[in-house]
């Protein structure tokens, strides 16, 4: 058990010493900044705004009337939750 304690102790020794060598690396050694920056304005992909009138509460969005047999199963189960829960 010692062993294994003492191969355990100095595995997490080397691992926490080669984290702190890289990590002081990348401090001194920055990677170079060679991106390019996004355009203010890329072509082609500004915002105007549409020239179709504004959209109003009475209009539909075009669903189809649905099969009275559904409706009356979904009334059914929406009283029985509303009475009994869920």
């Amino acid at each position: 058990m010692k062993a294994t304690a003492a191969a355990l102790t100095a595995s997490l020794l080397s691992g926490a010493l080669l984290l702190n060598a890289q990590a002081a690396s990348a401090q001194t050694n920055p990677p170079p900044a060679t991106a390019t920056r996004p355009e203010a304005n890329p072509a082609g992909q500004s915002s105007v705004p549409s020239n179709a009138p504004p959209a109003t509460t009475t209009q539909t969005t075009g669903e189809a009337s649905r099969d009275p047999m559904v409706k009356k199963m979904n009334e059914d189960e929406k009283a029985k939750v509303e009475t009994k829960g869920k």
